[in-house]
């Protein structure tokens, strides 16, 4: 009961693909370095003293390359996630499934550590499928055991490595963290472990919604995996060897990780990891042949060539530019420091001895450049004529923040306004803000 339901409906089918090299999955090994070297390294790297890369949100602050930015930059952090959609968008548009293939962390993790790993513990494709099939037995259980110990071990310092990313690398690793760091990475090594332990392509085929939209970003000129008919049917018989034919060794079904028929025609569950490609390229060279699967589109199939510049990829690349060029301007003419004026907690206004009104207001100014020798800021007043400003300069390393009183004092004779409009600046050599307020005169007292 719990197989069928955890199967959603069906019963499960395991898939047990065999190992395979060639052009295609040397091109995905060094992928697989690449992004393993920003997973593992990236989050050790600091720059001026800051995480290269980090999302705080406790903090409320992303780090990125020496730039912090703050909740008030949501503007920019719209335009980095808009850039990663659309890129997404026109790579799909491109060169079909490449994310799953190549980049989804299912497949870098699966391929570079939980196949390796079940193939030197339990041995090659056929030895783990007639292990599995005899039931239960000694040999099997200490297998299962050392291989499962293995993927919780996998699980963990993945999980450890991605949340890095948001509660700091040497935070993590020395203890240091907090009790909610510690209980996220378990979740997410649970959801890891159970993912390499039983769930594995059924997340490509049941929960992945990219499997699903993906063919709305798709058109004729596409890539995809693509098997030959014309050359490969019929399939089998004395002379396909001689001929170029599908041979029918089923060596592409063999090493598909997702457990499909190439030859089916195109299906929603292919990863386009290009498997079945390195497969029967092997067994058709050997022959003298083409590979009878390759990566094609429609167009090619009908014999024409791939248009790369069409409507379709136009406008990805040209929103992919604009949000560049949005993000240029947006960090050009940004002002590295962020500041607000708030009245002072408890009173709107205070009659000194003197007959003058004082209004009492709390600045606050936070540095956000990580730059060393941080900045000095100058506060002026915008104030009503004949009015007192008292404020200090401040002084602010990178990132540090704080707050000075800001005292305006304006003798109210023959003034009949209640509320006056008042302009702060806060000006450093980085730039300038300006803030606005106002001022209570208590200018009704006493009628």
């Amino acid at each position: 009961m719990l197989e069928k339901f955890l199967s959603l409906g069906k019963k499960r089918a395991w898939i047990y693909p065999l190992a395979v090299k060639g052009h295609f999955q040397t091109i995905r090994k060094w992928a697989f370095v690449g992004l393993h070297a920003v997973l593992f390294v990236v989050p050790w790297i600091s720059v001026k003293g800051n995480p290269l890369v980090r999302v705080d949100f406790a903090g409320r602050q992303t780090f990125l390359a020496g730039t912090v930015l703050t909740a008030s930059e949501t503007v920019l952090l719209l335009i980095i996630l808009l850039f990663a959609a659309f890129a997404l968008f026109f790579f799909t548009a491109l060169f079909g499934r490449i994310w799953c293939g190549y980049a989804c962390p299912q497949t870098v993790f699966l391929e570079s550590w939980i196949r390796p790993l079940e193939q030197f513990i339990e041995g090659g494709r056929v030895t783990r499928q007639r292990r599995d099939q005899k039931g239960l037995s000694f040999d099997l259980a200490w297998r299962k055991l050392v291989k499962w110990t293995a993927f919780t071990a996998v699980a963990f310092v993945l999980a450890m490595s991605m949340m890095s990313y948001f509660a700091g690398a040497r935070e993590l690793w020395t203890g240091m963290a907090g009790s909610v760091e510690y209980t996220l990475v378990a979740i997410l090594g649970g959801v890891w472990l159970l993912d390499f332990v039983w769930f594995r392509e059924q997340f490509c085929n049941y929960l992945c919604p990219y499997a699903r939209f993906q063919s709305a970003l798709t058109d004729d000129d596409s890539l995809l995996i693509m098997y030959e008919d014309e050359r490969g049917e019929p399939r089998g018989g004395k002379e396909a060897k001689h001929d170029g034919r599908c041979i029918d060794c089923d060596k592409c079904v063999a090493v598909c990780p997702q457990g499909i028929d190439i030859r089916n025609g195109f299906q929603l569950e292919c990863i386009a990891c290009a498997r079945c490609v390195d497969a029967c390229a092997g067994v058709m060279g050997k022959l003298g042949h083409e590979t009878l699967v390759s990566y094609s589109s429609v167009t090619q199939s009908k014999g024409g060539k791939i248009k790369w510049t069409r409507p379709r990829t136009l406008v990805y690349a040209a929103l992919l530019a604009m949000l560049i060029v949005a993000a240029g301007t947006r960090l050009f003419v940004r002002i590295p420091f962020e500041a607000t004026v708030n009245r002072a907690p408890g009173t709107l206004f205070t009659v000194d001895d003197d007959g003058f009104v004082r209004n009492t207001y709390l600045l606050k100014i936070i540095n956000n450049d990580v730059a060393p020798g941080g900045h000095r800021f100058t506060v002026t007043v915008d104030a009503i004529e004949g009015a007192e400003v008292i404020v200090q300069d401040v002084g602010l390393g990178p990132s540090e923040s704080s707050t000075t009183p800001l005292i305006i004092r304006l003798p109210i004779a023959g003034e009949d306004r209640r509320t006056l409009p008042i302009v702060v600046h806060v000006t450093s050599e980085a730039g300038e803000l300006v803030l606005e307020t106002t001022f209570k005169t208590g200018a009704s007292i006493g009628e």
